[in-house]
Parts: C-alpha cells; sequence; structure tokens
C-alpha cells in the first residue's frame, strides 16, 4: 500500500509541477495580462465571495488542510458531506483493508466471512454506479443545456485569448501525459483509443469525482490495471494533483497579475507552490477556483483576478476536469507498470465493452 500509494501521489504532484510549467509557458506566449480586465456586477460579486472563502483558508495552515484528509468519522465521509470524503474513505479503507490482512493471517475463517460481505456489498454497489451511469446521457444533456443557457457569450468573446491559450496548455499537457506513458513501455495511441468514453464524461460532466468509476473500470478493463491500484489512483487524482485545476489554472493567474512574471526567482517559486498546493488544496476543497486563492495568496498576489474571469469559467472546467482525469489515469498507469500489475496484453488489446458505455 505505501509503495502504491507514494508512486501515485508522486506522479500526481510531479505532473502538476510539469503542468504549472506549462501553464506559465502559455501565459508568457499569449502575453496574457489582468490590465485589460473589467469587472461587473456579478464578476464584483463573486470577488466578496471569493474574499470571503479567503479569510478561511487564511486561517488554516498547511498541516491543518493535510489533516483535514485524515478521516474521524468515516460514516460521515462515506455520505460525501465534507469536501475531503473522497479521499478520507480511500485512507479509512486502506485503514481496514490492513486490519483485514492481519485478521487473515490469525483468523482464517472469520476473514473469509469477511471477504464474502466485502465482495457482495461491492457487487450490489457497481450494480447501482451502472443503473446511474446508464442515465448519464440525461444528466449530461441537462448540464449542459444550463451551462450554455448560463454563458455570457460577450464575456467569452472579450477574454476569448484566455481561453485559446488555456486550451493549448490543457493540449500540451495531454500530450505530456502521452510522453510519460511512453517512456514507461506503453504505447500512446492505445491510451488515446481507450480513453476516449472517460474524457468525453469528464468533459462533459465538469466532475472529477463523478468520473471515479469509469475510470476504475477503463484502468481495469481496458488497461488492464490491478483495481487495488485503480481505486488508489482515481481516487486520489480526483483530489490531490489534478493538472488541469491545481496545475495550469492557477499557474496562468499568477503570471497574469504579477509584477514582473519574467522574474527566474518568481518563476521557480510559483512551481513549487503550484506543486506543493496541489496536495493542500484537497484539505480545503473546491477545485481551480480554492486552488487558485491557495497559491495567489502564498505569493502575495490579489486574488480578485479569479473573479473577473467567471464568464468562462464553464467553459475552461471542461477542458480542465478532463486533464485532471487524465492525469490520474496515467498515475495508475504508471504505477502498475512500475509495479508489474498492469497486464500488457489486455493494454494492447482490442477495446472492450464496458457496463458504463451500455448507455
Amino acid at each position: 500500500v505505501g509503495k502504491i500509494s507514494f508512486s501515485i501521489i508522486g506522479v500526481l504532484v510531479l505532473t502538476t509541477a510539469i503542468a504549472a510549467a506549462v501553464g506559465i509557458g502559455s501565459a508568457l506566449t499569449f502575453d496574457l495580462s489582468a490590465d485589460h480586465l473589467e469587472s461587473g456586477e456579478a464578476e464584483e460579486a463573486r470577488s466578496a465571495q471569493l474574499e470571503e472563502t479567503m479569510v478561511q483558508v487564511e486561517n488554516q495552515s498547511f498541516p491543518e488542510r493535510i489533516l483535514q484528509v485524515i478521516p474521524t468519522n468515516p460514516f460521515l465521509d462515506l455520505t460525501g458531506q465534507r469536501p475531503t470524503s473522497t479521499i478520507a474513505t480511500v485512507i479509512f479503507a486502506a485503514f481496514v483493508g490492513i486490519a483485514a490482512m492481519g485478521v487473515r493471517r490469525k483468523a482464517p475463517a472469520e476473514f473469509e466471512t469477511f471477504e464474502k460481505i466485502i465482495n457482495a456489498l461491492y457487487k450490489i454497489v457497481m450494480r447501482i454506479v451502472t443503473l446511474i451511469l446508464r442515465l448519464t446521457p440525461y444528466g449530461i444533456l441537462a448540464l449542459m443545456a444550463t451551462t450554455i443557457a448560463n454563458t455570457n457569450v460577450q464575456g467569452i468573446i472579450e477574454l476569448s485569448t484566455f481561453v485559446i491559450a488555456s486550451y493549448v496548455a490543457l493540449i500540451v499537457m495531454f500530450l505530456i501525459h502521452l510522453v510519460i506513458l511512453f517512456f514507461s513501455g506503453l504505447n500512446p495511441m492505445q491510451y488515446v483509443k481507450k480513453m476516449g468514453p472517460l474524457l468525453t464524461f469528464a468533459f462533459t460532466s465538469r466532475s472529477s469525482a463523478a468520473a471515479i468509476p469509469i475510470n476504475i473500470e477503463t484502468q481495469t478493463k481496458q488497461f488492464g490495471n490491478s483495481e487495488g491500484i485503480a481505486n488508489f489512483a482515481s481516487s486520489l487524482g480526483a483530489s490531490i494533483g489534478q493538472n488541469g485545476c491545481a496545475g495550469i489554472y492557477p499557474a496562468m493567474l499568477a503570471v497574469m497579475i504579477a509584477p514582473d512574471p519574467l522574474d527566474p526567482v518568481f518563476l521557480i517559486q510559483l512551481v513549487i507552490i503550484v506543486a506543493i498546493s496541489s496536495f493542500g488544496v484537497a484539505g480545503v476543497g473546491g477545485g481551480a477556483t480554492f486552488a487558485a486563492l491557495i497559491v495567489l495568496s502564498s505569493m502575495n498576489l490579489p486574488i480578485g483576478i479569479a473573479a473577473l474571469l467567471i464568464s468562462v469559467e464553464p467553459l475552461i472546467d471542461m477542458g480542465r476536469t478532463a486533464l485532471n482525469v487524465s492525469g490520474s489515469a496515467t498515475a495508475g498507469l504508471v504505477t502498475g507498470r512500475m509495479t508489474g500489475e498492469l497486464n500488457k496484453e489486455v493494454y494492447n488489446g482490442k477495446m472492450v465493452e464496458m457496463n458504463s458505455m451500455e448507455a
């Protein structure tokens, strides 16, 4: 468990640092600046909301954010009531698994009963997930309709350069994922072909957490990864080291608002802070906005810029979410390859039909 966790978290944080560098490069290439951004009524309201949120974030130290991922009430976390419920549940499950291995050695009969109960519950839960996934297209249609209805077309036009720069950075980072897989001995083209349904779902739903079941199923059935690694990577990747939300986005905002964005010391410091914050953001939740708040405040930069981009937030968030999911899948596959738990024959084989595709 320690080896797998260390590998997955290491890949997630490392790729987020690379994503920060990509975001910096894109912002500098497109010469992005916050000087021309104007705030309206919606932006001012959003700014006031961010200021209130920032007060809560500033009152928490980094160790306190990390402690929030430790499960104190696992039953509460199973209901998803906390921003850190997903990762807290993963940690609790790891403790249960370690305890179960001890019981297996000392009381095999009791362990066998426990294993049957867990397997039965797993089958039932996955059946529920399958039923929900069959309704996914209708939910996505509703989400897209809401997004389009609430989109400020004029705002998108005014911020079109930022949107283009963001997607250039997202595409470059996705290509880096493919390079990482290549150097891990895996065929990048197979990854692109088999990840299509998962990335489409993440793109349209704008939710890394909602993509967890499909992410696990894709890694295990399409790529031949072990269920343990796939579960860890998908769950941890939804809270830690999000390449799009916690890597590219905060870095681009920092460059846009920085007095001297070309200062090498500033850029190095920014990459380091983004990498660290990509782990610490799991303690506060909230995705890209919280990640940006933490990074900007750590760099002593004004946080109001996050509010000025509200009109294009949904459009960019779709791409960021897809990259987040790709990052978690990459971490899982690289770890599976390193530990020898990834079946290359399945990885290089034909695409198989999954429960999540029945919709």
